[in-house]
C-alpha cells in the first residue's frame, strides 16, 4: 500500500510538471498576438523544462570504454550479467577515484551502463572482481524506478529554487571592503539585502509544502528498504558465495586496500608492481573459495587480459589516488 501512495505521489509530481508547460503553451497559443503572452508563456515552459524529471547521466570523470579495446572486460561483465539473470551492459565506463562500482540505467530508454571504479578494481584478485560486478548488478534491484525516482529530482529542484538561494558572496564581500573603508555610516546603503531577505522569507513559505511532500515521498520510497537488501543479497548470491561477500565489503568499508596503493605510489612503483602488491596482500584468499563459481566466470588469465586493456587507465588514475579519502 505504501508503494502505491509512492506511486500516486509521484504521479501527482509530475502532472504538476507537465502543467507548468502546458499552460505555457496554452498562454502563448490563445494570445499569439501579445507579446506579454510569449514572455510568460516561455517562463513557464521554462519551468516546467527546469523541473522535468532526471533520467541519470554518466558523471563527469566517467570515460565509456569502447568495445574494441576491452572486448574481455565487456565479456566478463557480460557473463556475470547472464548469470544473474540482469541486463547486460550496453556501455561500460571507467572512473579514476571512484570506490567501487555501479550499474546504472540511464536515459529516457533506461540504457544499462556499468560504472568501474579504478582503485578497487585495480586491488581485486579475479574471484572478488566478479564479486564487485555482482554486487554493482544486485544494486539495480532496489531502485525507485522512472515513476518516483524522477519525481524526487524534481522536488530537490524545487527545494534548490525556493530554499537554496543565498546573497551573492561576490556582492557580500564588496560591500564589506565598502564599509571598511568609508566606515558603517558613511556606507552606501540599498535594497539589495532587504529585496534578498523578503525572497528568502517567500521561498521558506512556498518550499514548506515541497519539503513535506519531499518528506513524505521518501519515507514511502524507502519503506522497503529491509526487503529491497534482502532481494539485492539474493542476486549477488547468485554468483558470489556469502563468504565472498562478506570479504568484499569488509574491504570495502575499511577500506584497507586503499593505504598500501597509495604508499606504494609516493615511493614512485609502476602499475604492474602495484597491482602485484595487491595480489600478494591477499595471498592464499586469492584463490578459489569452495562453492563458488567465480573462476568459471573470469580465470586469472582472463582477469591479466583486463590488467592489460586498462593499463593506460590505470597509469592515469594512479595519480590520483592521492585525493581519495
Amino acid at each position: 500500500m505504501k508503494r502505491v501512495t509512492a506511486f500516486l505521489l509521484a504521479l501527482l509530481v509530475h502532472a504538476l510538471t507537465v502543467a507548468f508547460v502546458v499552460l505555457g503553451g496554452w498562454t502563448i497559443a490563445v494570445n499569439a498576438e501579445f507579446a506579454v503572452a510569449w514572455v510568460l508563456g516561455g517562463l513557464l515552459i521554462g519551468i516546467g523544462w527546469m523541473l522535468r524529471p532526471r533520467l541519470g547521466r554518466l558523471p563527469d570523470d566517467a570515460e565509456v570504454l569502447d568495445r574494441e579495446s576491452a572486448g574481455e572486460l565487456y565479456g566478463t561483465a557480460e557473463r556475470v550479467a547472464d548469470r544473474m539473470g540482469v541486463r547486460r551492459p550496453a556501455r561500460i565506463a571507467v572512473r579514476d577515484i571512484a570506490p567501487a562500482a555501479s550499474y546504472e540505467k540511464l536515459g529516457l530508454f533506461r540504457t544499462p551502463v556499468l560504472v568501474v571504479g579504478l582503485p578497487l578494481w585495480m586491488a581485486l584478485p579475479a574471484r572478488q572482481r566478479v564479486t564487485l560486478l555482482a554486487t554493482a548488478y544486485a544494486g539495480s534491484a532496489d531502485g525507485d524506478g522512472v515513476v518516483i525516482g524522477g519525481a524526487l529530482s524534481t522536488l530537490a529542484e524545487w527545494r534548490g529554487a525556493l530554499l537554496g538561494a543565498a546573497p551573492l558572496q561576490a556582492r557580500e564581500d564588496a560591500e564589506v571592503k565598502i564599509t571598511v573603508t568609508l566606515g558603517a555610516l558613511d556606507a552606501p546603503t540599498t535594497g539589495y539585502q532587504a529585496a534578498g531577505l523578503l525572497g528568502r522569507l517567500i521561498g521558506r513559505v512556498f518550499g514548506a509544502p515541497v519539503l513535506l511532500l519531499e518528506y513524505g515521498l521518501t519515507r514511502l520510497a524507502r519503506s522497503g528498504d529491509g526487503q529491497a537488501a534482502e532481494r539485492r543479497r539474493a542476486l549477488a548470491l547468485r554468483v558470489a558465495t556469502a563468504e565472498e561477500l562478506a570479504e568484499l565489503e569488509d574491504l570495502v568499508a575499511g577500506h584497507r586496500y586503499l593505504a598500501p596503493m597509495q604508499a606504494a605510489v609516493l615511493r614512485g612503483e609502476n602499475v604492474t608492481a602495484i597491482r602485484q602488491g595487491a595480489l600478494a596482500r591477499f595471498g592464499a584468499r586469492a584463490s578459489e573459495v569452495p562453492g563458488s563459481s567465480n573462476a568459471v566466470l573470469l580465470g586469472e588469465a582472463e582477469s591479466d587480459r583486463i590488467d592489460a586493456e586498462l593499463l593506460r587507465h590505470y597509469t592515469r588514475a594512479i595519480r590520483s589516488f592521492g585525493l581519495i579519502t
